[in-house]
């Protein structure tokens, strides 16, 4: 069963050539002018396909959104930019917009530039009129070390306006736009001023926070379209939706992390202020000793113990043992021991498809919740023999 895009888009997959016989080229255009918002990497490396679609969203508009798979074009000086500016001028010309109104992702492999003529040559046999109305095709097509596609949808309430998500990525993720390209498509009418600042809140709370090993990329995107053909919609409604959809992706991104077989949840409350909460959430997750915990269903509470202590900054002086509790679940582990029957029942829960770990800081009424997996030796495999 497909997911249909929301009306006013249609999308075109194929190979274009960049590495194997994949599909490795997607574009998603809406048929007029469309709203549009992003977030990009922090990266200093941040690639052409970043560099470009920050400078066409300016005028907060777009008409399409081109990803290009396995291979980044990161790291290739002018050649790079060349080649990125010659993709969008190419798909501009075939659907019938300026070059500004083409948007630009690419991801995959860093130091190599495009096969240009290539890509130029697959770009030259689209049709004018894109065939796709579905969202598989596009989730595919973007896939890398991905071992699924990740598709999330949602219905605007009160109205019948739609939100769709489709997104990439499974490694290199963190931090502050976790390491993807995630592009979301709505039929709702909205001011893109109003559209940027709901965006930009739902990235902070969904993508900004998720993490699977502390690496950030230099090509991190994610962009929300909105065509518009729906008629207005309430903005809370639309924001909620956008929401739904983003954490949807979330969670499928850090459950498909590289090597991946248990999807980690860390929840910290109990916080002076969110930014104290994720900074302890995000310790916890990143930290090895955690994650391989949690992969050999170790109930090691120590460990999360660990990782609130090494957040020893100035920030966190108010961080007191005394105050704090550790849960594995549901299960109270820290200052509350655990006997063996305990321990054992831990091992079990640890063994789950998803772990949730929740920590009360004591100082104070602020929370976040952050997502990332356990480590396992299939990460090590797949990025030992990435480009070979």
């Amino acid at each position: 069963m497909t997911t249909p895009l929301p009306t006013g888009f249609s999308s075109y997959v194929a190979n274009i050539g960049v590495k194997d016989t994949t599909d490795d080229f997607v574009v998603v255009a809406a048929d007029r002018p469309a709203a549009a918002a992003g977030v990009f990497t922090l990266s200093r490396f941040a690639g052409p396909s970043v560099t470009l679609s920050r400078r066409h969203l300016a005028d907060g508009a777009a008409r399409a959104m081109v990803v290009i798979s396995k291979n980044a074009n990161v790291a290739n000086g002018e050649v790079g930019d060349t080649h990125a500016e010659a993709v969008v001028a190419a798909v501009a010309k075939r659907i019938g917009c300026e070059p500004g109104d083409v948007l630009l992702a690419s991801t995959g492999v860093i130091g190599r530039p495009y096969p240009i003529d290539t890509v130029l040559a697959g770009i030259a046999e689209m049709p004018a009129a894109l065939p796709g109305r579905d969202a598989d095709g596009p989730a595919r097509g973007m896939m890398t070390t991905d071992t699924v596609p990740k598709i999330a949808q949602a219905v605007v309430e009160g109205s019948a306006a739609r939100v769709v998500g489709i997104a990439k990525g499974v490694g290199m993720i963190e931090p502050n736009m976790a390491t993807m390209i995630a592009v979301l498509f709505t039929d709702a009418e909205v001011h893109a001023a109003k559209l940027d600042e709901g965006f930009r809140r739902v990235v902070d709370s969904t993508f900004n926070c998720v993490s699977i090993d502390t690496d950030t990329s230099t090509s991190d995107t994610a962009v929300v379209l909105a065509s518009g053909a729906a008629g207005p919609v309430p903005l809370d409604a639309l924001e909620a939706a956008i929401h739904s959809v983003a954490l949807s992706l979330t969670r499928q991104i850090a459950a498909d992390g590289e090597g991946a077989e248990t999807l980690i949840e860390v929840e910290v409350d109990g916080a002076r202020d969110r930014a104290q909460a994720k900074r302890v959430a995000k310790a916890i997750v990143n930290s090895p000793l955690v994650k391989t915990a949690v992969h050999g269903a170790d109930p090691n509470w120590g460990r999360v113990a660990m990782a609130i202590g090494k957040c020893d900054g100035p920030d966190d002086t108010d961080i007191d043992p005394h105050r704090v509790v550790i849960r594995f679940g549901d299960q109270e582990v820290y200052p509350t021991r655990v006997g063996d029957d305990g321990l054992a029942a831990l091992s079990d829960y640890l063994r789950a498809d998803e772990v949730r770990i929740h920590v009360s800081l004591g100082t104070g009424d602020e929370r976040c919740t952050v997502w990332g997996c356990d480590l396992t030796d299939g990460y090590v495999r797949i990025n030992a023999d990435y480009t070979t």
